[in-house]
């Protein structure tokens, strides 16, 4: 179908490889644990926007230079990590504030709101989605597996690929959103949970970082 390659087989893998966590979706279940449904979305509209762009940069032939320059590829991948390592510090100090006022009444949370306001969660996910040299490699080592180099249209091929990957991501993105909404009111009545889990998040995306600057060409 449109010089796809065993379509059922690249369904398969894709289900399961977006199933792995990664700092995406565990950004975005952070944020919708912390601030509901809406603010889910405009973090995961910001993944699917990132890889979008990702994903036709791959088609372009960016993943090309990433893959013959380390310098490039190196650059991307330290300031990827370095961000990944300001979402986690920012997550760790929003549980270092809930820890503190865990005695605190909930009629006491008015300023509450004030923790997180200029959080943007579009433009962070957005963000840490642009910085990640591997998902550029990643994209067109996956695509190129499942596309028909005789199809004469390849533009076409990358498309259904692309849009394959952006229905499974919304899906899964989807559940997270709500699970993490479902935890939100637990976590707003217990205080102690929020800050752990919230800083467990933040402890992750670190070690994430920590991956992505080790991680090298090969």
């Amino acid at each position: 179908m449109l010089g796809v390659t065993d379509l059922w087989a690249y369904v398969a893998a894709t289900v399961l490889i977006i199933l792995l966590p990664g700092p995406n979706s565990l950004y975005v279940l952070s944020v919708s644990a912390r601030r509901g449904v809406r603010s889910g979305y405009r973090a995961a509209t910001g993944v699917f926007v990132g890889d979008a762009v990702l994903m036709v940069a791959s088609a372009a032939g960016v993943a090309s230079l990433l893959k013959t320059s380390e310098l490039a590829f190196s650059v991307v991948k330290y300031i990827g990590a370095g961000y990944l390592v300001y979402l986690g510090i920012g997550l760790i100090r929003s549980a270092i504030k809930t820890w503190r006022a865990r005695h605190e009444s909930p009629s006491d949370d008015a300023d509450a709101p004030t923790l997180v306001s200029f959080e943007r969660p579009f433009r962070r996910a957005l963000t840490a989605s642009l910085l990640n040299p591997k998902a550029i490699l990643f994209f067109v080592a996956f695509f190129t597996q499942f596309v028909d180099p005789a199809y004469p249209y390849p533009v076409a091929s990358f498309l259904l690929l692309g849009v394959i990957v952006q229905v499974c991501s919304l899906a899964y993105l989807t559940v997270l959103i709500f699970s993490g909404n479902a935890l939100a009111s637990a976590f707003r009545r217990r205080r102690v949970a929020a800050s752990v889990g919230t800083g467990g998040v933040g402890a992750v995306m670190i070690g994430f970082a920590v991956k992505l600057s080790t991680s090298s060409l090969a």
